[in-house]
């Protein structure tokens, strides 16, 4: 909610300075996200009047003006300004005026000069020049009435601040300036000016039909006829600048209106064309199939869940959100039809987001609207259109079917003492209520409250406690400090930090990326293997509609994003929770019945397997890259790879990640149906791993160094394609209690052509064992029984035999 100070104090006008009200509006609960002033310091700049325009004897493009800025002579001007004529008053920068910095960021002084010859007096100046707008088709053409001489800034009014709330979603009635005041009043005592709005007399006996079909999405319906417009009249310059200061630009005289109205009391409102109008009105839910063109020209779709105000033909307007094209008011418009109405909140939210943007006014509705004042707000409206615009109003027409039911709240006072950890008395609750204007009965020791129409977040009695703390005063609470212990909560020593986990991928080269928990649908069919995604509700974007059981799909939609632009080598993770359906869940603390909520660390590498560099051979990442990536991470403890199936990965290439006998996620390349259905120049390496295995780790616990050295022996065995790495390992048996403390792969050989001691479909392995005895030298016979041993097992399990 952005507005001018000057507007709000025109309603309530407390005694304190500005930076004390922006205080006071942020300790209330409405806090000030900005305030900065509604124009840049200058100085030197009148109200001037131009008397006579002559043209420059020696440019095309100069004028030299004759012009009375109110100093008792008259000032000799040369201006090239396409809009410069006699008679119109502007702004006037007199020798030694100072003018907003430029981009040297020094203020700009006026000096007395000369422009091709001709002496120059001063300078007329544009509202870009005074940093008022980015407008420079032409000088600043101010009222007819302006006073020559007087001050700009005091004409204007620009020693003024604007004001930019950051309100929550339960704060509705202070989306409006008279709102805010009403809450300043309350806060300060001041008294709230509420001017009289009086009705407008109608000429004409016209009526537009109305028929409200759906009382539980209008409650209330308002409007009347206004015949004889004139569209093209100019807005007013004070409604204009008061709508720049709200933060929304001058678009013609009714639509001015109407968001003036809306900014000034919190009612949107709508004005048809009453021409365009086929028949009469029918404010009804949308109908599957109907399609309405909106005034941002976007075309849209509806259905049974969204409002609709229609025509005896088609859908003209979204309830409570936007108006539509056909029944837009034009140049060509005489006579319109002013709506208001409210409309349930439960009605509103959510529609404008469906269809990807939103509105003021559905902000408004969504949060609620109050529907005591329909009437009294077109009363508003149309007089600000007769004045303005002219015309003749007919009579008002006013449907309630179904309003807000005030539901009376009890505030105990004793307990509001606890709450809000301070004692306060009866007469304080009491006073809070009044100065709120909050109708109250009173009973010993409790306050009853009927809450008004303006305020849809007094349901409960904590809302009543939370006005009697922030009315008496926040900075009132006393500094107690807590009565329950303190403790910090220590990590088991056999787990590592997540921090500690997400510094070693960034060691590793990976950049930490954050997605959002709700993804696109297909990435759970396609990526994730999920045919049935939990669904949300109410979605803050329509492709972000389920909730994410793998971080595969977002690192993917991340590496598309990285290669629009450019990259040509990308390393990122994720780390956060996934949600499963699991029927064996069941609510708790900190989880929820039938959701399974595990927390999960993806990452996923394309490109280069190096920075650039000139050490190497520049080469793709792999398959095995990213393995001994994870096999880092997880060090010291020692994983197993096992070939295996993952929906979004490569059927040869993927491997299941096995930790002390437990499948903790798995690692692999991207399936080439997938690489290509997003449009990939070639398959990145994906993992995603079970975070609470990876934050696990072994404590470490003390180990004499051996006393005898270790004898390393190298063995060359015959063994088919088959014969995986890991099976070889497991029956060799290194470190399972035997003298074979460890044993490494560091040759494969398969001869292009046959050779007499390998077979088709065979391969040479060559491993290099390690033995060793803590407490006794090893003797050859001991080295070569155990070599022995080990290939008599490899000959067992796996059919391999020695090279001869």
């Amino acid at each position: 909610m952005q507005f001018p100070e000057s507007w709000l104090r025109e309603f309530c006008n407390p005694p304190i300075s500005t930076a004390e009200l922006a205080e006071l509006l942020t300790m209330s609960g409405m806090e000030v996200e900005e305030t900065r002033p509604a124009a840049p310091a200058f100085s030197g700049v009148v109200v001037a009047q131009v008397l006579s325009v002559a043209q420059h004897a020696n440019a095309d493009k100069l004028k030299v003006c004759e012009v009375d800025a109110g100093t008792g002579t008259t000032l000799q001007i040369v201006c090239g300004a396409p809009n410069v004529r006699a008679g119109i008053r502007v702004p006037c920068a007199l020798v030694g005026a100072q003018l907003p910095p430029g981009e040297d960021g020094k203020p700009f002084v006026i000096k007395l000069g000369k422009l091709r010859g001709v002496e120059s007096q001063g300078m007329l100046c544009s509202a870009r020049e005074l940093k008022l707008s980015d407008d420079h088709g032409g000088l600043l053409i101010l009222a007819d009435d302006a006073p020559v001489g007087t001050d700009i800034r005091t004409h204007l009014q620009l020693d003024d601040t604007i004001f930019t709330l950051k309100l929550t979603p339960n704060l509705a009635h202070g989306l409006s300036v008279y709102g805010i005041a009403r809450e300043v009043s309350a806060l300060t005592g001041a008294p709230l000016k509420t001017p009289a709005i009086a009705p407008v007399k109608p000429v004409h006996d016209a009526k537009l039909k109305v028929r409200v079909e759906a009382s539980d999405l209008c409650g209330r319906f308002s409007g009347r006829i206004v015949r004889g417009v004139d569209t093209t009249a100019k807005t007013p310059a004070w409604m204009v600048d008061r709508l720049a200061r709200c933060g929304q630009r001058s678009v013609t005289a009714l639509v001015d209106i109407s968001n003036y109205v809306m900014f000034e009391y919190g009612r949107p409102s709508h004005i048809f064309d009453l021409d365009k109008i086929h028949g009469g009105l029918t404010v009804r839910w949308g109908r599957a199939g109907e399609t309405l063109e909106l005034l941002n020209g976007n075309t849209i779709e509806v259905d049974e869940k969204v409002g609709v105000i229609a025509d005896d033909k088609a859908v003209e307007s979204l309830a409570g959100i936007m108006g539509g094209e056909s029944t837009a008011v034009s140049d060509a418009t005489r006579n319109v039809y002013v709506e208001a109405a409210f409309w349930w909140p439960e009605a509103v939210a959510g529609r404008s987001r469906r269809y990807g943007f939103a509105t003021d006014a559905g902000h408004r509705f969504e949060r609620g609207v109050d529907p005591a004042l329909t009437v009294e707000h077109i009363e508003r409206i149309t007089q600000l259109i007769i004045d303005i615009c002219g015309g003749e109003a007919g009579p008002m027409d006013d449907q309630v079917l179904a309003l807000p039911k005030a539901e009376p709240v009890t505030l105990r006072v004793a307990r509001a003492a606890k709450v809000i950890g301070m004692p306060v008395t009866q007469e304080q609750c009491e006073g809070v209520m009044q100065r709120l204007g909050l109708q109250f009965s009173s009973a010993p020791g409790t306050i009853t409250v009927t809450p008004p129409s303006w305020r849809f977040d007094l349901k409960i009695e904590e809302d009543l406690i939370e006005e009697v703390a922030r009315v008496v005063g926040y900075r009132l609470l006393p500094d107690t400090p807590p009565v329950a212990p303190v403790t910090a909560h220590i990590r088991p020593e056999a787990q590592r930090g997540l921090s500690a986990v997400r510094h070693a991928l960034a060691q590793l080269g990976y950049q930490e990326t954050i997605g959002f928990s709700f993804v696109e649908e297909r990435w759970e069919h396609e990526l994730a293997g999920n045919p049935d995604p939990i669904r949300v509700l109410n979605p803050i974007a329509s492709p972000l509609a389920v909730m994410r059981s793998s971080l595969i799909g977002s690192l993917v939609s991340v590496l598309q994003t990285n290669l629009a632009r450019r990259a040509s080598r990308v390393r990122v993770f994720e780390t956060g929770r996934v949600f499963r359906r699991d029927a064996s869940v069941v609510e708790g603390d900190h989880s929820v019945a039938g959701v399974d909520q595990p927390r999960r660390i993806a990452g996923l590498a394309w490109g280069r397997v190096d920075a650039l560099q000139w050490g190497s051979k520049e080469r793709a990442v792999d398959f095995f890259d990213v393995k001994g990536d994870i096999e880092a991470l997880l060090a010291p403890r020692v994983a197993r790879f096992v070939p295996a199936e993952h929906p979004a990965l490569h059927p040869g290439r993927c491997a299941r990640v096995e930790l002390d006998g437990r499948t903790i996620g798995h690692v692999g390349e991207l399936h080439p149906r997938w690489r290509q259905g997003y449009e990939l120049p070639s398959a990145p390496i994906l993992f995603e791993l079970d975070l609470e295995a990876v934050i696990e780790r072994d404590i470490p616990s003390f180990a004499p160094l051996p006393r005898q050295q270790s004898v390393f022996r190298d063995i060359a065995v015959v063994a088919k394609e088959q014969v995986s790495h890991a099976a070889l390992m497991e029956a060799i048996g290194a470190g399972q209690g035997g003298l074979v403390r460890s044993a490494r792969l560091f040759d494969i050989y398969k001869p292009a052509a046959p050779a007499a001691d390998l077979q088709a479909g065979e391969r040479s392995l060559a491993v290099r064992l390690e033995l060793l005895d803590n407490d006794n030298t090893l003797t050859d016979e001991r080295i070569d029984a155990t070599v022995a041993e080990v290939i008599e097992r490899l000959g067992a399990r796996l059919g391999v035999r020695l090279r001869g």
